[in-house]
């Protein structure tokens, strides 16, 4: 085994329901959700270098590889912490799309500080890491250890659930960036009339109940995104037109997810996406269960 080099992957997530209980004090929001794994993923590689430093290279010309990077924002915090004289090359190769409610920043963060406490045998354990992590971003905690979770606080808090029921999702990213924080700031907490149940939604999953885990899919920032860009009802109204258990946009948006049972169905449906150019890049895919550390 090459200790100079590891390698991780950082998986996509969606979430099966988001609510938001209120805006906190401190300009957080207080949320519960179903957080889930999906099998799509970047592909990242750590090697030490003898110059200190942390090198960022990827494929995706979109990124920032500096400082305003999240992977470097890990990689600094955990290098700090430990007083590494080392430096770190990383080599990240992004499929998850950008800037689209799928915690792919969060995601590769979080593989970061998975990749470099093996890297330089740091001797973090797991709540280490996402004790850590959660100073750089809400998401990263979950990020950390992924499969399916109940979500608290503005994130932090996570209990861990059964896998759900095995199914096909047609994940579908229109060409457009969303900001997490303008869906935030322009959320109404306090005055949301309908809120998905979270409860139920985890007792159908404990069930091992397809159809009780669609039915109540729910996610109240649809109340701002979709409002902003209408093409996101449209791909969910499509995607149950072709068959979907129910679909739902995952996270701030824009990116949306329909659950199938069949997998024929799926790729029909994504096929239909991608004539009609309603979303960017198109996935089939499955749920994926937890993260090889």
């Amino acid at each position: 085994m090459d200790m100079n080099q590891t390698t991780q992957k950082a998986y996509a997530k969606i979430n099966l329901g988001l609510d938001v209980l209120r805006r906190r004090e401190d300009g957080y929001h207080e949320v519960k959700m179903i957080m889930q794994t999906v099998d799509i993923c970047d592909d990242l590689v750590f090697q030490r270098t003898a110059r200190p430093g942390i090198r960022i290279e990827t494929d995706n010309g979109e990124l920032p590889t500096d400082q305003n990077n999240l992977i470097y924002k890990a990689a600094d915090l955990l290098m700090r912490e430990r007083g590494i004289a080392e430096g770190v090359r990383i080599m990240l190769t992004k499929r998850i799309p950008i800037a689209a409610g799928m915690a792919g920043g969060s995601s590769d963060a979080a593989a970061t500080m998975r990749g470099l406490n093996r890297l330089f045998d740091m001797g973090y354990s797991t709540e280490d890491l996402q004790k850590l992590g959660v100073k750089l971003g809400a998401d990263i905690p979950y990020c950390i250890v992924g499969g399916t979770m109940l979500s608290e606080g503005i994130g932090e808090i996570l209990s861990p659930l059964p896998s759900p029921p095995d199914c096909y999702l047609v994940v579908a990213k229109p060409d457009i960036n969303v900001s997490t924080r303008f869906v935030y700031e322009n959320l109404h907490a306090d005055s949301l009339t309908v809120h998905p149940d979270i409860d139920g939604m985890m007792e159908a999953i404990r069930a091992g109940s397809l159809q009780g885990m669609t039915d109540r899919l729910g996610n109240v920032l649809e109340t701002v995104t979709i409002r902003e860009y209408p093409v996101i009802e449209e791909i969910k109204e499509t995607l149950r037109r072709e068959g979907a258990r129910n679909a739902l946009m995952s996270g701030s948006g824009p990116t949306v997810f329909g659950i199938y049972a069949d997998q024929d169905k799926a790729k029909q449906a994504a096929l239909q996406i991608e004539r009609r150019k309603m979303a960017k890049q198109v996935f089939v895919t499955t749920f994926q269960d937890n993260i090889d550390r």
